[in-house]
């Protein structure tokens, strides 16, 4: 026998016995049950229960529920995809709202193919068909990918080589497992197929409202931004982890480091050069979710406009917080550092104002131990071939310089968007990218572990949604900051960070996903990463000064 605790309540059960029966335990009324967590690590409503533990339940309503939701749902479709197209791939992209874009490799989806995908889907659903696992050895997963056309996953199997694959199994349609999925098919209830560029968005509800698909909202210029990356990747020869893979192992990704660092670099320099033709501008405003690289980014636009005769100035957005007296606060009464309102934002016009016109300013300063605003006697003019760049997180937003003319200003957003595929189904998630990239920074600068960083990490992408992503299309140019070989490099300090999260923490489960995310990927040591790379602004040894 073993002993559960649930909803504060201890019960005894048979080792092995199923979440699923202990559903009727767990249900709470208006949500659906899609998984449970036993000691804080998730696993599917099919689970086995083996030890004494904490069980609580994963409902649609939750983070963790819209990922499993959604993992479902794009396996239900790479299954219907298989079925009616078997000679066809189907290629996962880049997210979109609360969507993914899908392609199929001959580049091209027509009306009817996406409508008898829905047609499928819809069938799926009304089957209830149940979601199983399967192990088998790794002979027989090969075999079953070669004889799928599954190519990148068996390609995959050349170089992360377990004795035993576990398997998502529908009916007889079988992926690899990267995470729980509902039980069947039948809790898929809301999705919307899209027609979109070449190929279609396969949308579902968003996180925490999982009774709607909400109204789609376009974002040309990320999506531009992302077809340009993807085909890169393509004429490069690296679009998943198994050609990243393939390069470590034959020791060629000292080369592949080069080409995309001076892909980058061409891209900032384009951006730059848009800065000149312009001709008016003297300011750039930087804005990007966290571990965008908003910093080595401001220093090098800095560099490329110095080579075009600029000479840029800095002007830090923190410098301009109202102080702690007057700063607002969130719904819990946290000071809410994130909001518009915490910066004094008739100053710093006032202050951009002067500049342009041709005034000395006082520069302000910002004491965050004290939480107020003082001056050290440093002043700033600008001359003739001076331009001014700040970053910070409402730079896009046009409430931050009301009173700036527009022709002065231009704006910059910057996302880690990796065009890098796990296999053809799977994509590299950019908010993975950056939590990935924010644990290693946090914990080699600011001695926080693993765990602190997972934690805050909602919190985080909260303000993202409020203060960030509403103004993308803003932007006068949007930049890439992610490196196609950088996870990889990442992996060497995050992989233990995340070992060290202990399963009697919350933040436990996320830490298990972002393993089994990166053990898809081979080690890359950091002496071979440049001293100017954006990936040193989180692992160290940079020669900017930050």
């Amino acid at each position: 026998m073993i002993t559960l605790k649930i909803n504060s309540k201890q019960i005894e059960c048979q080792e092995g016995i199923t979440a699923n029966e202990l559903a009727s335990e767990l249900q709470v009324k208006g949500k659906k049950l899609l998984a449970v967590k036993v000691n804080n690590e998730l696993v599917s409503l099919r689970g086995r229960i083996e030890i004494n533990a904490k069980v609580e339940g994963v409902y649609d309503d939750s983070i963790d529920g819209a990922n499993i939701y959604r993992r479902t749902l794009c396996f239900m479709l790479a299954a219907a995809a298989h079925k009616l197209f078997p000679e066809t791939r189907l290629i996962i992209g880049h997210s979109l709202g609360t969507g993914y874009y899908y392609t199929f490799d001959n580049n091209g989806v027509s009306k009817a193919e996406i409508t008898a995908l829905k047609n499928e889907l819809d069938s799926l659903i009304s089957k209830n068909l149940p979601i199983e696992n399967k192990v088998i050895s790794y002979e027989e997963a090969c075999s079953l990918f070669e004889e799928a056309g599954l190519i990148k996953t068996r390609q995959q199997l050349e170089y992360k080589c377990p004795p035993k694959v576990l398997l998502n199994v529908l009916d007889d349609y079988s992926d690899l497992y990267t995470g729980p999925c509902a039980e069947s098919t039948g809790f898929i209830n809301l999705f919307e197929l899209r027609p979109y560029d070449d190929g279609f968005l396969l949308r579902f509800p968003a996180e925490k409202k999982p009774d709607s698909i909400p109204e789609f909202t376009d974002n040309p210029k990320i999506f531009e931004i992302f077809k340009r990356y993807k085909d890169w990747g393509k004429k490069v020869g690296v679009s998943t982890a198994a050609d990243l893979n393939n390069l470590i192992l034959k020791r060629k990704i000292n080369d592949f480091i080069d080409i995309t660092e001076t892909f980058q670099a061409q891209n900032y320099a384009r951006v730059a050069q848009q800065i000149y033709e312009r001709g008016n501008v003297k300011v750039v405003l930087i804005a990007g979710p966290s571990s965008s690289g908003k910093t080595t980014s401001a220093k090098k636009i800095a560099l490329h406009l110095q080579a075009l005769g600029y000479n840029p100035k800095v002007i830090s957005l923190d410098s301009y917080y109202v102080g702690r007296e007057h700063n607002p606060k969130d719904e819990n009464g946290n000071y809410d550092y994130e909001c518009l309102e915490a910066l004094d934002v008739e100053l710093l016009n006032q202050n951009l104002n002067d500049l342009f016109n041709g005034k000395e300013i006082q520069v302000p300063s910002y004491n965050f131990d004290l939480g107020e605003r003082y001056y050290t006697g440093e002043t700033m003019v600008l001359l003739e071939n001076d331009i001014l760049i700040m970053e910070g997180i409402h730079g896009l937003n046009d409430k931050l310089t009301p009173k700036v003319e527009s022709k002065y200003k231009f704006k910059i957003y910057l996302s880690a968007l990796t065009q890098l595929n796990l296999n053809d189904h799977y994509r590299v998630a950019t908010s993975d990218n950056r939590l990935i990239r924010r644990i290693v920074r946090d914990s080699r600068f600011r001695g926080k572990p693993a765990a602190a960083t997972i934690g805050m990490w909602e919190s985080v992408q909260k303000g993202e949604k409020l203060h960030i992503f509403p103004f993308q299309n803003n932007a006068d140019a949007v930049l890439n900051t992610a490196l196609d070989y950088e996870i990889p490099v990442l992996k060497v300090y995050a992989e233990p960070l995340l070992k060290a999260v202990k399963p009697t923490e919350p933040e436990y489960s996320e830490a298990c996903r972002l393993l089994r995310f990166l053990d898809n990927f081979d080690l890359v040591p950091e002496t071979y990463i440049p001293k100017q790379s954006i990936v040193r602004e989180f692992i160290g040894g940079s020669s900017f000064h930050y």
